[in-house]
């Protein structure tokens, strides 16, 4: 499935905006993720497995709020870092 990589986490991916990935859940999607792009599953889950506070994952533009969530391999995923600044 299609994974789309916010700015602040290219650099795990080479810069590269959009990869692909493979899984039943969003949590074998992530393992995924980090066997070709290492490190990358930190800085989205937490040490308790939980999606860390400043981000947000969508499947086809619905919220995920469980790293059991089912995808399918047509599903297109977006992760989303909130910013902020002073």
């Amino acid at each position: 499935m299609k994974i789309v990589i916010p700015s602040p986490l290219r650099s795990y991916t080479h810069d590269v905006g959009e990869v692909e990935a493979n899984g039943a859940s969003l949590a074998e999607v992530l393992q995924d993720l980090d066997a070709h792009y290492s490190g990358i599953r930190f800085r989205i889950m937490d040490e308790q497995d939980r999606i860390r506070p400043h981000i947000k994952i969508f499947a086809n533009q619905t919220l995920i709020k469980s790293i059991d969530t089912a995808l399918q391999s047509t599903d297109k995923v977006l992760i989303v870092c909130a910013l902020s600044g002073g």
